[in-house]
């Protein structure tokens, strides 16, 4: 029943995307390559030169054939036959030195331009907002980084080369054929003519295919992306079949767009092929010059550059063809990459202005993730320096909404949110990020050394700082028994650590920093008692003397709290010390009774 499903609803995506799109156009490729554009010309002339080098051997051989047929004499015969290998072999060296120097350049040109467009992608994406990345997912930035750019590698490095010179070496062959016998040059022309005729038709439709499949893998980046974030709670509660369902249906429908392109062409395709084979031009130039020879309208010289030359023709027309379809695939790439580059990033002020001290005022603030209902509704709340303020409330109340507005993940839809009397938005992204220290529930840590792990909270830091910042954060003692001590590599989930050591490594980059501001979102709640009790040790050196906001699930760890905020579908319906609140018997009251009779039972 599954795969009924799976199929009913492929065949649906198939029908929707019935409609053919347009393939992009040049102008999105040609301002990707605009920083290599006199590279890739001097490779172009390069191939074109090597493709006319790699004929000249060729030529040589066919007027060496000729000249060996009466009434030429003997004499002559040696002259020409020295002649014709000289300039051969002068040419086939040629090539190979012009093919160097082509390929050489434009590898070069691939090497920068790749360089140069994963700079401009991670610092664009760098000034995304973070709900672009939870409505697209890890897809789009997977296939921009590394399906589209090796389209671009393959287009830079080889396809511009190839086609070009391909179509050289067409061009030029023609062109001597003319000049032996038109009559059979239009021959050996009619067979390629045809081929490109039933290849046209073969590809009529290639940019509806394409576009298709690359949905398709687009789909299938981001399930096995999913997949792999999610392995262990798969294995843990065996539902493997569940979430490979997307997966499954993301490979049907490439499958099926895969075999509906297949069912299109199959004639068509196997048309242009068998036309673009050398035993095809070489039957051609038999039956129509055969006849013209036994009428003696044709010389038996003049037909032998038609067996040497014409006959290779067809090998140059796969690069040609091969090279279109790989241009056709980088201006899809190319207008992929350049959509993403294009994506507005949050936006910076003209002036940015810088705020005067640290206190945190959140007025009538609201925000909406869909444009339509508020996640956030009113929410109004000053937080002095030196002061802690709790955000506490329901799970879906809008508590770690608040937590990424402040840093402006996201920018409010309506209100203001200022630190030190200026609006965020009124800030540059770099002094604002500096101002405050971020520890979140989910930790993050980079493939790298501990120490090097911590030093992003201060780039420019000693070691003898990052020590410092571990001692405070209670973490120095582990570092030290880790193989390598601070020089140890880390991976993605901190390999040796704990949850409660990862979080206390994430403490000391945040003590590092150095940043007057702190927002704790739920750091101690996935916790076990023991570490909870090292974390909060280290929470309280961070947030010593500092402007404080906590988001918190466990209400014992805000009993102490300057204010606590109650939070219930995104607005504050209580505030006041813990103790204050408790005496309203709300919300907050109720929540604090749920946990603790929780707790004693």
């Amino acid at each position: 029943m599954g795969s009924v499903q799976i199929e009913e609803s492929s065949l649906s995506a198939g029908r929707q995307a019935s409609e053919k799109p347009r393939l992009p156009g040049l102008a999105p490729l040609a301002r990707l390559l605009r920083p290599v554009h006199r590279h890739l010309f001097i490779c172009a002339a390069l191939s074109a030169a090597a493709a006319g080098a790699g004929l000249v051997p060729y030529i040589a051989v066919a007027e060496l054939a000729r000249a060996v047929l009466p009434p030429n004499s003997p004499a002559s015969v040696a002259n020409v036959a020295w002649a014709s290998v000289g300039i051969g072999a002068a040419g086939a060296a040629l090539r190979l030195v012009l093919v160097f120097l082509s390929s050489r350049i434009g590898h070069y040109a691939d090497a920068e331009m790749l360089h140069h467009i994963r700079s401009r992608l991670i610092r664009h994406l760098g000034q995304l907002p973070l709900g672009w990345f939870r409505a697209r997912g890890s897809g789009a930035v997977k296939k921009a980084m590394t399906d589209d750019l090796e389209e671009m590698h393959q287009l830079i490095a080889h396809a511009l080369g190839e086609m070009i010179g391909a179509s050289v070496a067409i061009i030029a062959g023609l062109g001597y054929l003319a000049f032996v016998d038109w009559r059979m040059t239009v021959v050996t022309a009619a067979v390629l003519a045809s081929m490109c005729v039933f290849y046209r038709i073969a590809m009529r439709s290639m940019t509806h295919h394409i576009l298709r499949l690359i949905a398709a893998e687009e789909k299938i980046s981001a399930a096995s992306v999913e997949y792999a974030d999610g392995i262990s709670v798969v294995k843990a509660f065996g539902t493997s079949g569940k979430v490979l369902d997307r997966f499954a249906e993301a490979v049907l429908e490439y499958k099926l767009a895969m075999r509906d392109w297949v069912l299109e062409t199959r004639f068509s395709s196997a048309a242009s092929r068998l036309l673009a084979s050398e035993m095809t031009v070489l039957g051609a130039v038999m039956i129509v010059g055969l006849p013209l020879i036994a009428a003696g309208h044709l010389n038996t010289s003049s037909l032998l550059p038609f067996l040497i030359v014409g006959i290779g023709l067809p090998t140059s027309i796969t690069p040609a063809v091969q090279g279109s379809q790989g241009l056709r695939k980088g201006r899809v790439s190319a207008a992929h990459i350049e959509s993403l580059l294009s994506r507005a990033p949050l936006p910076e002020a003209d002036e940015p202005l810088r705020p005067h001290g640290h206190h945190i005022e959140f007025d009538e603030v609201r925000f909406s993730y869909d444009g339509k209902a508020d996640a956030i509704a009113e929410f109004s709340a000053i937080c002095e320096p030196g002061t802690v303020t709790a955000i506490v409330g329901p799970s879906g109340a809008g508590k770690t909404t608040i937590a990424s507005l402040l840093p402006r993940f996201y920018d409010v839809t309506g209100g203001a949110i200022r630190i030190g009397g200026v609006d965020l938005r009124s800030m540059d992204a770099a002094t604002l990020l500096s101002s405050m220290s971020l520890v979140f529930q989910d930790i993050v840590l980079l493939r790298d050394t501990v120490t090097e792990n911590i030093r992003i909270g201060r780039p420019n830091a000693s070691d003898k700082e990052v020590r410092a910042a571990a001692r405070a954060a209670r973490i120095e003692d582990v570092i030290e028994r880790l193989p390598q001590g601070f020089d140890t590599l880390l991976g993605a989930q901190g390999t040796g650590l704990s949850g409660g050591e990862r979080q206390r490594l994430t403490i000391a980059r945040a003590i590092l920093s150095r940043a007057p501001i702190v927002v704790l979102d739920e750091a101690t709640a996935s916790l076990d008692p023991d570490s909870e009790v090292a974390v909060q040790e280290a929470l309280a050196e961070l947030t010593r003397g500092k402007t404080v906001i906590v988001i918190a699930h466990r209400l014992h760890t805000v009993m102490g709290a300057d204010q606590i905020l109650v939070l219930d579908h995104g607005r504050v319906i209580e505030r006041g010390t813990h103790e204050a609140l408790l005496g309203k018997g709300g919300l907050y009251a109720r929540l604090w009774a749920a946990q603790h009779s929780g707790a004693q039972q």
